[in-house]
């Protein structure tokens, strides 16, 4: 006899598990705890089986009949239900993973679990940000090269063709990511290459003539600015790393019984743990600003708070500040710097000026037969340089 939503309504709890049933194998399931669940008995190659529809009043008892007559024809086509819903539910589950955000996510999580820096992770972000308008919740397969196009272009129309080209490298990773996990086919970005304004390259300002590394020296030497920033620009010109690699510098890094500041891979361009000796004016810098910042985490913490290292831009302000321009002398310019001279005076093999930048070499074949740290020079190296700049600072 056919089930009525009467007698559905009074169904109560009993002692053991019992059926209401409606026919062709569709009954509901009352527990002893009350639950009410609509099951099905079938069987497929001759094995019994039961499949479950959900919970009633969540389920009516027509969307139950539905689902029963849907299993029927499934049966009649010679497919077993159970299996052709789980297929479905695991489609349904990958198609909620296609999405353009929900890859580039994804991908960015597995980057960060390799290791990339906390910095170029944010910088991915922040580009990411002018696609998810109008690409976020688009499939990857059904993404067109005209739609990825257009996002670039607008970005492009702001005057920013730097960043509309950094984005197209950023959503060529997210496809290829996407292709290795079998969510897309092609990176669209390959083919937009051309399509795209080529920025003219802007050499970041930096001061390269001996005569002006005098003043410059004197210069920062008078600085009258904060003590962090004042330690943070009077260091930079004796080590020469990435302004970044300075900013996020942090004390367990600094070994001063072996005059030596080791910096993780994580914190690289390069991807490589880096090593600089310390000369002696360097640790005099740095045991100066220990006595304000020990007791913290980084050697130069933020205004704010301690917690952060200081502001990307305090160093190119405090030049600012000396009256140094951006098209005279910027913060990263004191890699220009120490490169070019320390080429020029002939003393040091190119290689160990190149290791101690923490420059990547161009050439494979070079790279790999290069592979030469050249320490004790570069020790030797560190500690010329520090005295060449006190020497041009006093002349």
């Amino acid at each position: 006899m056919a089930l009525s939503f009467l007698a559905l309504s009074k169904a109560k709890p009993r002692d053991k598990p019992y059926k209401l049933a409606d026919g062709h194998g569709l009954y509901l399931l009352v527990t002893p705890q009350g639950g009410r669940y609509w099951r099905m008995n079938y069987r497929f190659d001759g094995r019994a089986k039961t499949m479950a529809m959900g919970v009633f009043p969540l389920i009516t008892l027509a969307e139950a009949r539905e689902k029963r007559e849907e299993a029927r024809r499934l049966l009649a086509a010679g497919s077993d239900p159970t299996a052709t819903r789980k297929e479905i539910e695991a489609q349904e589950a990958f198609e909620a993973t296609t999405g353009f955000r929900t890859v580039a996510e994804e991908w960015l999580a597995k980057r960060e679990r390799e290791g990339l820096g906390d910095v170029t992770i944010g910088k991915i972000k922040w580009l990411l940000e002018f696609a998810y308008p109008s690409l976020g919740d688009r499939k990857m397969s059904e993404i067109t090269s005209m739609e990825l196009l257009a996002v670039l272009r607008e970005v492009e129309g702001r005057g920013r063709h730097e960043t509309a080209r950094r984005l197209r490298s950023v959503c060529g990773r997210v496809f290829r990511y996407a292709i290795a996990t079998g969510r897309a086919e092609h990176d669209l970005s390959a083919n937009l290459r051309d399509a795209l304004t080529t920025p003219r390259v802007k050499h970041l300002a930096a001061i390269t003539n001996s005569q002006q590394v005098g003043p410059l020296m004197r210069a920062i030497d008078g600085f009258d600015g904060h003590a962090v920033t004042r330690a943070a620009l009077r260091l930079a010109p004796h080590v020469f790393v990435r302004p970044g690699e300075l900013r996020h510098a942090e004390w367990l890094e600094i070994d001063f019984d072996k005059a030596l500041w080791s910096i993780p891979a994580e914190k690289m361009k390069m991807r490589r743990p880096h090593r600089v000796p310390l000369s002696r004016q360097s640790l005099a810098i740095l045991s100066s600003i220990r006595e304000v910042t020990g007791t913290g985490k980084y050697v130069f913490p933020g205004f704010q708070s301690i917690k952060r290292p200081m502001s990307e831009n305090a160093l190119n302000g405090a030049l600012r500040r000396l009256g140094y321009s951006g098209d005279e002398m910027t913060s990263h310019g004191f890699r220009a710097m120490a490169s070019t001279l320390l080429n020029e005076m002939g003393k040091w093999h190119p290689d160990a000026i190149e290791r101690q930048l923490a420059h990547a070499e161009a050439d494979a074949v070079r790279r790999a037969y290069a592979r030469g740290e050249y320490w004790d020079e570069r020790i030797a190296m560190m500690q010329a340089w520090s005295d060449y700049l006190d020497g041009a600072a006093i002349k």
